[in-house]
């Protein structure tokens, strides 16, 4: 049986490097309401700036006004998280490398370190491109 999920939080920022201070308010203040734990909520936040910088820089080429949307749930064990954006399709989960890197310089080779902690920390990872829009789902141990 599925754990049910309580206090769902969504909000739209628009895909601007300047919305990152938003983002991780929101982030913030979902993590308060839910008492998760300050290191699980400093997790939370590196994945989702990670995937929001990544929309703005490599998706969409620079700021500008399109959507990213960004849904929390938390359940009893778990913080679902829905990520989506109307860059160009692109699945982060498939470019990268079967375990994690062991040097700095592979590290910097992949780029960004969180795509990759969200697969360290994630037991349900999910990308498709729907209706115009990347959506990735993680489901994240509390």
């Amino acid at each position: 049986m599925a754990d049910p999920v309580k206090n769902v939080r969504s909000a739209m920022f628009p895909a601007q490097a300047a919305q990152l201070r938003n983002l991780t308010d929101f982030v913030e203040r979902f993590c308060g309401a839910e008492d998760i734990e300050r290191p699980r909520c400093l997790r939370l936040n590196v994945v989702l700036e990670e995937l929001f910088i990544n929309t703005v820089r490599h998706g969409h080429g620079g700021d500008c006004g399109a959507p990213v949307w960004v849904m929390l749930a938390a359940g009893a064990d778990v913080v679902r998280v829905t990520y989506e954006d109307t860059a160009p399709p692109f699945n982060p989960f498939a470019h990268l490398p079967a375990k994690g890197p062991d040097t700095t310089l592979e590290m910097r080779k992949i780029g960004g370190l969180g795509v990759l902690l969200a697969r360290e920390l994630s037991n349900v990872r999910e990308y498709a491109y729907v209706f115009g829009r990347n959506r990735i789902r993680l489901q994240l141990m509390r």
